[in-house]
């Protein structure tokens, strides 16, 4: 009895430290949501009942913000996916320097995300010093001011190129665990390349391509660095998220109690999103 009552009893601890690390920030979230409170004036505290989720909800950076998030969440997943699916296939093959081939296609993911959005900003999407402005005048054309005429597009590609290497490492290890039997089993029955793939390879990756899927969502739904390094979510409301206007309520127009309540938007959002998700990967494991 003693056995299994002392694990139990040491688990309560950390039990009890997540679910304060968890419920506290939470909490003070939701009741700051319903006062009107000011960094400017913080001693006046007012509650206003639901005005602060009337108001951000009904503002027109709401939708703006939306819609740019979902917009850069959908873009990433399917870059991510269909160039991991890519990179994976290629790195499982049998060629010279496969070891270091796998380590910088992996790199990319270690590298701090505002490190990553600095060196695009100035090494790469630079119009005037840039690698691609300096590319494009090998053909004669003018360098392009990446962050000015295609804010969300340069977002998507910075992001991506972050996520990649992940979404390559989970195909790679799942492509090594293929049963080789089935597919010579297969080329013995006359099947093509493609035909493994569509038939074989393609089934066995559903399920890590699923939880790719819930992973990066999760992640992606809080993009900020990336944005607030590169574009300051411009031009006007180009590039601004969710995540990224809560930042702006919060800490640029000082209003706590509207910032709240868009903090308990996005997770509430981001949790009808997680619910939807893993239902779907729990299709998928079935």
């Amino acid at each position: 009895m003693n056995n299994k009552i002392i694990p139990k009893l040491a688990s309560y601890p950390t039990i009890t430290l997540l679910f304060i690390w968890m419920a506290v920030p939470l909490g003070m979230t939701i009741y700051f949501s319903f006062l009107r409170y000011s960094l400017m004036y913080p001693d006046v505290q007012e509650f206003t009942g639901f005005l602060n989720y009337e108001y951000f909800l009904t503002d027109f950076a709401f939708l703006e913000a939306l819609w740019n998030t979902f917009v850069l969440v959908f873009s990433v997943l399917i870059a991510s996916v269909t160039f991991g699916l890519g990179f994976s296939i290629l790195l499982n093959q049998n060629f010279f320097g496969r070891g270091f081939a796998r380590i910088l296609a992996i790199a990319p993911f270690f590298i701090m995300p505002t490190v990553s959005a600095l060196i695009w900003k100035n090494l790469f999407m630079n119009p005037v010093s840039g690698l691609f402005a300096w590319l494009l005048s090998l053909f004669g054309l003018g360098p392009i001011d990446w962050f000015t005429h295609y804010p969300m597009l340069s977002i998507i590609i910075i992001v991506s190129w972050q996520w990649i290497p992940f979404a390559t490492l989970i195909l790679l290890t799942s492509l090594q665990s293929v049963d080789k039997d089935q597919i010579e089993a297969s080329r013995i029955d006359g099947a093509n390349n493609v035909q493994i793939f569509r038939y074989v390879v393609l089934p066995h990756l559903s399920r890590p391509i699923a939880i790719i899927i819930l992973i990066e969502t999760i992640f992606l739904l809080t993009i900020f660095a990336e944005i607030f390094v590169t574009t300051t979510g411009g031009p006007g409301l180009a590039t601004t998220n969710l995540a990224f206007l809560v930042f702006t309520e919060a800490l640029l127009k000082f209003d706590i109690g509207v910032a709240s309540a868009g903090g308990v938007v996005v997770v509430i959002l981001a949790n009808i999103a997680a619910f939807f998700l893993v239902k779907m990967i729990g299709k998928n494991l079935q």
